[in-house]
């Protein structure tokens, strides 16, 4: 690779596009420092994509691909209210069908709710800052005698912001609930079955006292609660995901619709693949998908995987290398 001549003082060369085979190496390993032209992220790691402040108008997110089968339980979820507890193997797309909804039916930005051990059913409905709002409190007793609205010291968790009231639903994302504590699927029945929770904090309040607005995921439109009472209007798109590392209670499973996702087969990879890449895209490349197919057959791989393979080949990279296909498509089980 032909370099240009060093700039002034220490810092780094910079490199002119190359034509040859090793273009594609930004990093060389020898410790010389040079400044190189980053080459076009994949479509799905780009994080530029210009979004409404207040989320109105979400943006439009990766291509998605299911089956009329699939859809039909979807729809089914839809019409009945209920949530839809989504399964299926890593890379099936179960998370990012919440966005798809979501884009089709210009629901908004979704709401998500990443569940891991710690999570409480609390969190996701509200939060209260009662430190802030006593240490508020103080400094304006001190200067003027007026007390802070309590609605600044509330904000609404994702499942808050779901049950809020308006005319057309938001979409909430449950991701991996298997992965919370044992007791959060029943916690969630009462919510799900009511549309409904209340905040004490508020309903402690006079009987008089006009609504509080409280915090949302909207900066500039706080939502008014009359006596810490939030019902929704419309029950939200509440998509529920999960990979299957523990059975939730019956009682659960008899609220929600439910839809495995199946690994998808040669022609939906291809479809998939001419989706995020062209329709050019698996050109010539009939051995790559080959060796996808062989790998997951024998352990997990996700579609992610082929398209990063695809994506990489395209850009001239040499993945017959044995260990940087290896790398690219690694099993995504077991201990590493």
């Amino acid at each position: 690779m032909t370099t240009s001549e060093p700039l002034a003082g220490t810092g780094p060369r910079r490199l002119p596009s190359a034509d040859g085979p090793d273009d594609w190496r930004l990093f060389q390993g020898d410790g010389e420092r040079r400044e190189v032209p980053f080459p076009a992220a994949p479509p799905w790691r780009r994080f530029d994509r210009q979004e409404s402040p207040t989320g109105a108008e979400a943006p439009h997110p990766r291509p998605y691909l299911i089956g009329p089968e699939e859809a039909d339980v979807v729809n089914a979820a839809l019409h009945l209210r209920r949530p839809l507890l989504v399964t299926g193997q890593p890379g099936t797309g179960k998370s990012s069908l919440a966005h798809a909804v979501a884009h089709e039916l210009a629901l908004g930005a979704v709401l998500q709710w990443p569940v891991n051990s710690r999570s409480t059913l609390q969190d996701a409905l509200y939060q209260y800052d009662a430190v802030g709002r006593l240490r508020e409190a103080t400094l304006r007793r001190d200067a003027d005698g007026t007390e802070p609205d309590i609605g600044q010291y509330i904000r609404l968790g994702p499942l808050g912001n779901a049950l809020v009231s308006r005319e057309r639903p938001r979409v909430l994302l449950v991701d991996e609930l298997d992965k919370g504590d044992i007791d959060l699927p029943n916690d969630l029945l009462t919510v799900f079955e009511e549309g409904e929770f209340t905040i004490p904090e508020l309903t402690r309040l006079p009987e008089d006292h006009a609504p509080v607005r409280v915090q949302t995921d909207e900066p500039d439109d706080p939502a008014p609660i009359t006596r810490g009472r939030v019902r929704c209007r419309e029950f939200p798109v509440v998509i529920i995901t999960s990979n299957g590392e523990r059975d939730f209670p019956p009682a659960f499973l008899r609220r929600c619709v439910r839809l495995d996702l199946p690994e998808p087969d040669e022609r939906r990879l291809r479809e998939i693949v001419a989706a995020h890449l062209g329709p050019t895209a698996l050109d010539d490349m009939d051995d790559l998908l080959r060796e996808f197919l062989g790998r997951r057959a024998t352990g997990e791989l996700a579609t992610d995987q082929l398209l990063n393979a695809v994506f990489l080949r395209k850009g001239g990279v040499d993945l017959d290398a044995g260990s940087l296909l290896k790398a690219v498509l690694h099993q995504l089980g077991g201990a590493v």
